[in-house]
């Protein structure tokens, strides 16, 4: 079973940076968008950002001149950036992949699969 393996949580203060990656368990054909949630205790999770094939980004409002999304379309990694953190970022960290064609066959009868990660935690202390 094929799934997403995130890394790159830890504690730090705020204003310090982190980066997180995002990565399938095993080969896959190909896939579409990723992207990065998190959920806070007792919060939904939220959209933080998402990155198409072709590299058009999307940011939540709050991570906006914070967080930098990117991609190695070659690798299907996903990172995120994160400089200034503050405690408001703490949360749980998911990867997000959609439209994920597991192998070829899948792609010529566009059977696809969205696949999550465990998630990676991410502590900011004032």
């Amino acid at each position: 079973q094929v799934q997403l393996v995130e890394s790159g949580g830890g504690l730090v203060q705020a204003g310090m940076s982190l980066r997180l990656s995002c990565a399938p368990s095993a080969r896959i054909f190909s896939l579409n968008k990723m992207a990065w949630y998190r959920q806070a205790p007792g919060n939904e999770r939220e959209l933080v950002a998402s990155i198409e094939v072709r590299g058009f980004t999307h940011y939540a409002d709050s991570v906006k001149g914070r967080f930098t999304i990117s991609r190695d379309n070659e690798k299907n990694t996903v990172y995120l950036q994160m400089n200034s953190l503050k405690v408001a970022d703490t949360a749980v960290y998911y990867c997000n992949a959609d439209r994920v064609f597991l192998d070829g066959s899948d792609y010529e009868d566009y059977k696809y699969v969205e696949l999550w990660g465990q998630g990676t935690r991410v502590t900011v202390s004032s």
